[in-house]
């Protein structure tokens, strides 16, 4: 039996839309033959990016034009969180609308020795446009899944182009010494054909140019239907590396060339959307999968106000810069500061293009076509939110603007405390407030534990990392 939210949500999507030409619920017969008037989808993520990396949110020596004169003409969302503060658990929330632990995807990242990936019975945000009449592709890191059956033509894309998990999971690592054998492979492949190895090691100050032109050749052959690019970038995870057009012109240095490259990558799809008539027809969300890498120091990002970054649960680690655009329909120069999270993207998106797609099973994520119209006093459907380790276990919840961490009994008020500095744990007006919070987060996590669904093991290979 369907549960509740399921209902709920099965009754939101096949209402009428909130946005403005969203006014059949149905997709027809031949979706790709009728579906012009529906809008297309272009989805940039990009990995170990910190919240205060783009000088739109704040950053005073990196110059990210592209994307400022984007959020310019869209949204800023300052309140926009992954699920997870690392890679592969974060990147199946985004792709299912679901936590991590949901999926089974919680457990830290995919290592190229793993057998295990995001299990093909989960329904991603490609399946449910594909299903729509949607052309689908993706290009750069996936991450969730390399064995036979997990790659990304196996969740929804027609088409890939890319690397199947983090750029340092490569022979960078085989020095005098070290043992490490495992190798990066680039790839390509079809839903029809499968994917292959096209390169070993690629020579990765030309990827971030090498997956945009390859999405904006897939933009030139399905400008004329509807279609949804996913853009997952391997930067600026480290190793960082920026193309000669790009290296040694930043004031930020190395760290800041790479942004700039990706904001240039940014303006390249921009301008050729433009080119095709169909920038106003698409529905552009950038963002990243985690906070930034600060070990690394100056090779590693900002999270600018925010506290700490990549791998915990403070509000650098799963905080991130977004931006939404949809010309005429999100108003132009709009900032949203109420909650929203990637999980919110599928269900958002399925909306948006009336594909009548009802989730079979359980999600987490909500429909936020409210918050993008813009509207004074509109409210986040997420009240609460849970923050997960790395490895899986709950570490904290926010609930309203107070986030409490579980294990300490700290207490924070994000709407006046972002960095996370001042501890209001001790204040006795809270004591009931602060005891509901933890009995919602030990409730909630209990729920989706019961409900979880298995991550997939495949033992086939295909391709060899270690050969």
């Amino acid at each position: 039996m369907r549960s509740l939210g399921s209902k709920v949500l099965a009754m939101i999507l096949l209402a009428v839309a909130l946005l403005p030409g969203n006014g059949r619920s149905q997709v027809e017969a031949n979706p790709r033959a009728s579906a012009a008037r529906r809008p297309n989808f272009v989805i940039v993520f990009t990995d170990d990016q910190g919240y205060g990396d783009l000088s739109c949110f704040g950053h005073p020596t990196i110059h990210t034009p592209h994307l400022d004169a984007l959020a310019a003409g869209g949204m800023k969302l300052t309140q926009f969180y992954v699920a997870s503060p690392v890679c592969s658990p974060s990147r199946a929330a985004l792709l299912t609308g679901c936590y991590p632990k949901r999926v089974g995807m919680h457990r830290h990242v995919v290592f190229p020795q793993d057998d295990h990936g995001l299990h093909p019975d989960e329904t991603t945000i490609a399946e449910v446009l594909r299903a729509g009449g949607y052309a689908t592709a993706a290009f750069g890191k996936w991450h969730l899944g390399h064995r036979q059956g997990l790659l990304p033509t196996d969740q929804g894309f027609d088409e890939w182009f890319g690397v199947p998990y983090s750029n340092d999971m490569a022979q960078i690592h085989r020095k005098p010494g070290n043992k490490y054998r495992f190798r990066l492979p680039l790839m390509r492949g079809t839903t029809a054909e499968g994917c292959e190895v096209v390169e070993w090691e690629p020579d990765q100050r030309l990827l971030t140019r090498r997956y945009t032109e390859a999405a904006i050749d897939f933009i030139d052959r399905h400008h004329a239907e509807p279609f949804f690019v996913y853009l997952p970038h391997s930067m600026p995870h480290i190793p960082i590396y920026a193309s000669a057009e790009f290296e040694g012109t930043s004031p930020r240095g190395l760290y800041g060339d790479v942004i700039e490259e990706i904001d240039w990558s940014v303006g390249q799809l921009v301008a050729r959307l433009k080119e095709h008539g169909v920038f106003e027809d698409t529905v552009f969300l950038f963002t990243s999968d985690n906070g930034p890498w600060l070990p690394f120091k100056q090779n590693g990002g900002s999270a600018g106000p925010l506290r700490d970054g990549k791998g915990t649960n403070w509000e650098g680690g799963q905080r991130v810069p977004a931006i939404v655009s949809w010309p005429g329909r999100i108003p132009a120069g709009g900032v949203v500061r109420e909650v929203v999270t990637t999980m919110d993207v599928l269900p958002t998106f399925a909306a948006i293009a009336r594909t009548g797609w009802e989730p079979e099973r359980g999600i987490d994520g909500h429909d936020v076509r409210a918050l993008f119209r813009g509207r004074a006093g509109q409210k986040s459907p997420t009240d609460t939110f849970l923050y997960y380790q790395a490895k899986g276990p709950l570490a904290a919840i926010r609930k309203g603007d107070l986030k409490l961490w579980l294990e300490s009994g700290e207490v924070y008020d994000l709407a006046v405390d972002v960095s996370e500095q001042w501890d209001l744990s001790k204040r006795e007006d809270l004591a009931e407030t602060i005891a509901a919070m933890r009995e919602a987060a030990l409730a909630l996590d209990a729920a989706i534990t019961a409900h979880a669904r298995p991550e997939a093991h495949v033992a086939e290979l295909v391709f060899d990392p270690a050969r």
